[in-house]
């Protein structure tokens, strides 16, 4: 199976033969990807070098002459490194772009950490106004990085990564899919989490929601889950943990509620190994994942129990 990034440029390079807003901004990283395209639209296919602030600084500048830019390097470099640029440039100004990042988290652990950033949703969530896609299949990427662009004038942050679930779905760009119902609780599902998830809740009485855009984030449909499967959620996202537990607090606050959030740990892990071995230090292998919904799920037995 192609990766999410294999479909990026051939994707974006037929935006930019479809719609004449559409620009893109590079800064060396996936340039040779787009030979083709610059040649056929040289003004629209701009390499910047490696200067990260410039990167997101000249999007900014096309967006307000009216150009729907879209701006790729890795996640660190892209989020992280450019940050003040995003908040002001494109946030302060209020100028539209489409981030599209790729090395999610720990896509390549031989990078270091330099080239990791499990951080950037949680950053992004800082700033106003941005809806964060993270598909879990290159057909979902495919989809989604045409309603980034299709999305007017909006900033919007497109999420890549290699590790992808076995099949993609149908996404909309909106909603949480459900894939399972149950009646003991809700997991939420973020991205390539799914196949994990799908694994480790095998079995388990449990309602599972697949979230593929998760800004905004929708709070409706995670209410209609509970209604029918109970108030005990579990978030599991790719990124750092934790990142939409207050989104999903915020969609429960008139019911009494629990929220777990399970995803990448802040402890740095120094031997870098692979993404095998990142994935089942930070517990998100079905394994991982089965002890602690697990016991999320007992110790919410227990306490009912204690109040009976």
């Amino acid at each position: 199976m192609d990766t999410m990034r294999d479909r990026f440029a051939p994707v974006v390079s037929r935006l930019l033969d479809e719609d004449p807003r559409v620009a893109v901004v590079l800064a060396e990283i996936g340039a040779d990807g787009f030979r083709a395209a610059e040649r056929r639209h040289p003004g629209r296919v701009i390499n910047v070098g490696i200067r990260e602030q410039l990167l997101v600084g000249a999007a900014a500048g096309l967006a307000l002459t009216g150009l729907r830019p879209v701006v790729h390097t890795f996640a660190s470099f892209l989020v992280e490194r450019p940050f003040e640029q995003v908040k002001l440039d494109l946030g302060h100004q209020d100028a539209g772009a489409v981030l599209v990042s790729a090395a999610a988290s720990y896509d390549w652990p031989a990078g270091g950490l330099t080239h990791m950033a499990p951080g950037d949703v949680a950053l992004l969530d800082t700033l106003d106004g941005w809806t964060v896609h993270v598909p879990g299949h290159p057909d979902e990427a495919e989809t989604l990085l045409r309603h980034a662009v299709a999305a007017g004038d909006d900033k919007v942050y497109v999420r890549l990564s290699v590790q992808a679930n076995r099949e993609g779905r149908a996404v909309d760009g909106k909603r949480f899919v459900p894939v399972r119902e149950g009646r003991s609780g809700v997991v939420v599902a973020v991205g390539p989490m799914l196949d994990a998830v799908l694994a480790a809740t095998e079995g388990l009485d449990m309602t599972v929601l697949y979230a593929t855009t998760v800004r905004p984030f929708d709070g409706e449909g995670l209410r209609r889950a509970t209604g029918a499967a109970g108030t005990d959620v579990v978030l599991v996202e790719p990124y750092l943990a934790g990142t939409s537990t207050a989104a999903a607090t915020e969609a429960l606050s008139d019911v009494p509620h629990r929220v777990l959030g399970l995803g990448v740990g802040r402890r740095e892990l120094r031997r870098y190994g692979t993404v095998e071995q990142h994935t089942a230090a930070h517990g998100l292998d079905p394994r991982g994942l089965r002890e602690r919904i697990g016991g999320f799920l007992d110790a919410g037995r227990r306490q009912a129990a204690a109040r009976a």
